[in-house]
């Protein structure tokens, strides 16, 4: 058995993790290692910055768990030992058997397997997805950030520019929402099998359904008087991050003033907790039904704008076509020929069967969620087996608008290989269609294609 490494709770994290890459004592010891050391940790460094009275947009090196510098340098180390770098290695607390896309300190790109995210109606922080384009040094953790002032500022289109700390924040009624967290680049897989498209290929599990809590931002604009002018029509959220590399556009995206008002809140706990850094703690603007990419991170200021803003991320980049594309062609971006990523178009997964997989016996349990905007309500999940001439619904457990409907259906199938498909409706006729890769696009984004599981039934 491999001896696991002791670490000294009195000297630095960083001390300790160069001493041991320096002498490749890490990996020889296991990945167990960091579990080790994050536990013997007192994070001295974070109870000195707590005192300092600086927040975490600080230009300070101190951190809330280890500094994304030390996490590259561990997960390059891992690479050139011929290992792969594990989601806790790069997040401690984060389940290990998450699979790791992109492990670069510029952005983590973390997937939930299928057979995780399926185990819990709430997913936890431990099990959530992680899809982060740029990001504070301080937000490797699922710790909340470091304690101290976090200002929110206000700005553009108003007369009077506002600054609103957290401490205010929380004096206003909260709400709670549960919600669909997607990445829109959930299931460029299925995307990739027709053409290849840029950027990780996620299948399923970028994606998760989460409780956010906070203030309403509706509440926060008629506290803190922020009247925008009439020439107001979108809100573009700012996060405190910089970017990761020299000469990249910093992060930012807009949305429609009047549909975010009405929708968002100012979020600063998930699932009961406070919020964690790598998910943009202390503080996230969260629109619920929209695409990840819309609840932005870290939010340190909100400005107020008569269009789009003409940022890469929103202008170039989170954008679908609005015309068919043949799968393998090209598409030049602008905001007069294709659609931000806002409302999440309506889905449906099979939680249940497994693909592939085998049943005994003609009685098979399908099982899975649909979800929407939650514009509208999910009207029924329907079932196929074969190909889509028939169809039949399921039975739907209603939740929230914003969050995961389950559904299950018991079938009755002969002996033999089945393709089982689902698809949702919602109550105003949108659907999902049998063929996603309709949509393809260079990206791919928003994929929303009925689902497909195939099942062998044994007699």
């Amino acid at each position: 058995m491999r001896r696991v490494p002791n670490f000294d709770a009195n000297l630095s994290f960083q001390t300790q993790v160069a001493e041991r890459l320096s002498r490749r004592v890490l990996l020889r010891g296991g990945l167990q290692a960091m579990a080790a050391l994050a536990a013997a940790h007192p994070l001295a460094e974070l109870s000195r910055f707590a005192r300092s009275g600086h927040g975490p947009d600080s230009a300070s090196s101190i951190f809330a768990g280890p500094h994304l510098r030390d996490r590259a340098a561990m997960a390059a180390a891992a690479a050139e030992e011929g290992a792969k770098p594990t989601a806790d290695l790069l997040i401690p607390g984060k389940d290990r058997r998450l699979l790791v896309h992109n492990p670069a300190r510029t952005g983590f790109e973390i997937e939930t397997p299928l057979e995780l995210l399926r185990e819990d109606t709430i997913t936890p922080a431990a099990k959530l997805f992680v899809r982060n384009n740029q990001q504070p040094d301080w937000s490797a953790t699922l710790a909340p950030a470091p304690a101290g002032p976090w200002r929110l500022e206000v700005a553009g289109l108003l007369e009077f520019p506002r600054v609103v700390t957290l401490d205010e924040l929380k004096t206003l009624p909260q709400v709670e929402h549960e919600l669909v967290l997607q990445c829109s680049g959930n299931g460029r897989a299925m995307f990739s099998a027709v053409s290849p498209v840029k950027g990780s290929q996620w299948s399923y599990g970028a994606m998760g359904n989460v409780r956010f809590k906070g203030v309403s931002l509706k509440s926060v604009f008629e506290k803190f008087d922020v009247r925008p002018h009439a020439s107001a029509r979108f809100i573009t959220a700012e996060g405190a991050e910089s970017p990761g590399k020299p000469g990249a556009a910093d992060f930012e995206h807009s949305l429609p003033l009047d549909e975010t008002l009405s929708r968002a809140i100012l979020a600063f706990e998930m699932n009961g907790q406070p919020l964690p850094s790598v998910h943009g703690g202390p503080l996230r603007l969260v629109t619920p039904g929209y695409y990840g990419t819309m609840h932005v991170k870290w939010l340190s200021r909100l400005r107020l704008d008569p269009q789009e803003s003409v940022n890469h991320h929103q202008s170039k980049r989170y954008r679908t076509p609005r015309e068919l594309i043949q799968p393998g062609g090209a598409f030049d971006y602008r905001i007069d020929n294709s659609d931000a990523h806002w409302r999440m178009k309506i889905k449906s997964v099979f939680f249940s069967p497994v693909h592939n997989s085998a049943a005994k016996g003609a009685k098979l349990l399908a099982s899975g969620v649909a979800w929407n905007d939650g514009t509208a309500l999910i009207d029924a999940v329907e079932l196929s087996s074969d190909g889509g001439q028939t169809w039949r619904r399921a039975e739907m457990q209603r939740a929230g608008r914003y969050a995961w409907q389950p559904w299950q259906a018991a079938l009755s199938l002969p002996a033999g290989s089945h393709t089982l498909i689902c698809r949702a409706i919602d109550t105003l006729g949108n659907s999902q269609p049998l063929d996603g890769t309709v949509a393809w696009n260079p990206d791919g984004y928003v994929w929303n294609g009925a689902d497909r599981v195939t099942v062998r039934i044994e007699g």
